[in-house]
């Protein structure tokens, strides 16, 4: 019986060694103090299947603090989008060999924002936390999300249409190399 409580013991001392261990590890310095933003964190990173964006908006009416988290998450979500679509297209034209590559380029860049612009309308919230603060304004925290592969079909629709790109254009190419491009942003 005695060596049943010696076990015990040791086996409670040894989880509460192995708990305050793992505390340790996450202590924040010491003068500081860990911030918990809303929607915000790796839960809401981008992947390779979705683009992600998170804001906060503040003001004293409810509605416009949600008007200006929606926009500012929408607008960053648009930047990342332009950035991925516009490394995608540099890859992709740069691996065909055209005789217009100049010309390609610039269509590509065009129908880049036409799509970028279409395609936002396809978002879906995914967090939002709204905040009263002690002066009475209001804080509407958002994340935002917007499929990746829902935007690679919206340009395979847009350039299918353009005559003078769909000569030179190959969808499975073009996503392979989307693919590529959002696995190398899932692992960031």
């Amino acid at each position: 019986m005695k060596k049943l409580v010696n076990l015990s013991l040791v086996t409670v001392l040894a989880a509460a060694v192995l708990i305050s261990g793992c505390k340790s590890k996450e202590k924040t310095p010491e003068g500081e103090k860990e911030v918990i933003v809303p929607c915000s964190g790796p839960d809401y990173f981008t992947t390779n299947k979705v683009f992600r964006a998170n804001s906060v908006g503040e003001s004293m009416s409810q509605t416009v603090a949600d008007d200006k988290a929606m926009t500012n998450a929408r607008n960053q979500l648009a930047q990342s989008i332009q950035t991925t679509v516009k490394t995608v297209t540099d890859n992709y034209v740069n691996s065909r060999t055209f005789n217009n590559k100049e010309e390609l380029e610039q269509r590509f860049e065009s129908l880049n924002r036409e799509v970028v612009n279409q395609t936002l309308s396809g978002i879906r919230r995914i967090c939002q936390k709204l905040v009263q603060t002690k002066d009475g304004s209001y804080k509407t925290y958002v994340a935002i999300e917007l499929s990746a592969d829902d935007l690679v079909k919206q340009y395979n629709e847009r350039l299918s249409k353009d005559e003078r790109l769909k000569i030179d254009y190959d969808y499975e190419k073009f996503k392979e190399t989307f693919e590529k491009e959002m696995e190398k942003m899932g692992k960031n």
